[in-house]
């Protein structure tokens, strides 16, 4: 049976993500923060790591330094590894002019990449997942089958099938069927593939395994641009592809509800996902930073991270960053707060009150005194005044202002944006929440 270290691993960095700007108007998606300390490209990266896959492939185009950094940073093997992940960004040439059209556009553009890699399979992952799978299992059930392409498909519900593709299993694991996002009655009967009141069909999770030989037939000298639209209906057809079972937790973090969802679901103590855990870490930057201290504050179903300076305040149901500055009289609840990638002059966690000869209109990093916070996404470096109020607005509210935008009633601050002293963000009094 073929080993891991002949697979090969693609990893999509996604298009413009404006379903989730403005968190994607300076960065890619893969590159957004998740968890208060990591990236959502840390998933897929260390789920190969911990698979045995070390020959990874990044493939970005958007609003991509960050992400290279972030990348070029954290993953360095050693020189007596045979591993890499290596930034394949989209490029002009001779051949071609034009930035990645979608999925398979992107990978075909890389084909000559994929072949120097020398490797006789390859793993087509997504960027913004969140989710912990062994690939080793999904390879061996892919040779054990003698399968040209696999796809890692989970149980569906019956209200939830018009938001995947739909994928319908014989007794074989072969998929004999694909339809994207299906509403017809008719359809979806015939799309049932489980005997499974609740979750008869079964989703695609854009997980792809293809013999490296099928890639390139499906791929060369074609213009088609998308795995799950154009590629997978194709192959149905004329290869033997199976559909892997995964049942655990996984996410899709596409949009900022998902996003804020999620992200506040991992602070809970029945959290579906599970970073402790120890067979299988999820792996990021190491920054050396020291522990965060916590003076006379309350403290609620909140996930903490290093090098914070929390004085006299409350918080509940929130996730705090790394760096943030928390100062006295704060209350934040519902709230995800990315913190800071510098501390700044004002930073101390001894202090109160502005030292003396600064300007009490200067705004420090972090949240100013008295400050009230409730259903936010504070992204890194924000600055916020003393007395700001924050709060949620009616569920499928959108805003775009100067200082903040509001996707879903969520109160979104941009990165880097500085709230002044006394401002008030939130629904006009007396209107509903």
């Amino acid at each position: 049976m073929p080993k891991m270290d002949e697979v090969l691993a693609v990893i999509l960095g996604g298009g413009r993500g404006t379903r989730l700007q403005p968190l994607t108007t300076m960065r890619s998606k893969p590159a957004v923060p998740i968890a208060g300390k990591y990236r959502l490209i840390d998933i897929p990266i260390s789920n190969c790591i911990n698979s045995g896959i070390y020959k990874m492939a990044v493939l970005t185009q958007f609003n991509s330094v960050s992400l290279h950094r972030h990348i070029t940073r954290t993953y360095q093997f050693d020189t007596f590894h045979t591993g890499w992940v290596q930034i394949w960004a989209a490029e002009q040439t001779i051949n071609t002019a034009d930035w990645y059209q979608g999925t398979a556009d992107a990978v075909r553009k890389q084909l000559f990449e994929i072949k120097s890699a020398r490797t006789p399979y390859v793993l087509i992952l997504a960027g913004d997942h969140l989710y912990r799978m062994d690939y080793e299992e999904m390879a061996r059930f892919h040779w054990e089958n003698d399968a040209e392409i696999t796809i890692a498909v989970q149980p569906i519900r019956k209200n939830e099938a018009d938001r995947f593709g739909i994928l319908k299993r014989g007794a074989d694991f072969e998929i004999t069927r694909f339809a994207e996002k299906p509403t017809d009655p008719e359809v979806l009967a015939d799309m049932v593939s489980r005997d499974d009141e609740e979750r008869p069909f079964l989703g695609s999770m854009g997980i792809y395994l293809f013999n490296t030989e099928v890639l390139f037939e499906m791929l060369e000298h074609t213009t088609i641009q998308d795995f799950g639209k154009h590629v997978i209906p194709e192959a149905i057809n004329h290869r033997k592809v199976v559909g892997f079972d995964f049942d655990g937790y996984w996410e899709d973090i596409g949009t900022i509800r998902s996003f804020y969802d999620t992200n506040l679901l991992l602070t809970g103590p029945d959290s579906p996902f599970n970073f402790f855990d120890q067979r299988s870490p999820i792996y990021s930057h190491g920054r050396y930073l020291p522990g965060s201290t916590v003076e006379n504050s309350m403290l609620e179903r909140v996930m903490l991270t290093d090098g914070c300076c929390i004085n006299h305040a409350e918080i509940r149901h929130s996730i705090i960053g790394l760096r943030s500055q928390i100062r006295s009289g704060v209350r934040i609840i519902d709230t995800i707060m990315m913190g800071s990638d510098y501390y700044d002059r004002l930073s101390s966690c001894n202090r109160e009150t502005y030292p003396s000869g600064v300007n009490e209109n200067e705004v420090p990093l972090g949240v100013g005194n008295g400050s009230y916070i409730e259903g936010a996404i504070l992204d890194k470096n924000v600055r916020i005044g003393r007395g700001v109020v924050i709060r949620p607005f009616p569920r499928g509210t959108e805003i775009d202002e100067e200082l903040y935008s509001v996707r879903d009633g969520i109160v979104v601050i941009p990165k880097s944006t500085v709230i002044p002293n006394g401002t008030f963000i939130g629904p006009i009094l007396g209107e509903s929440l």
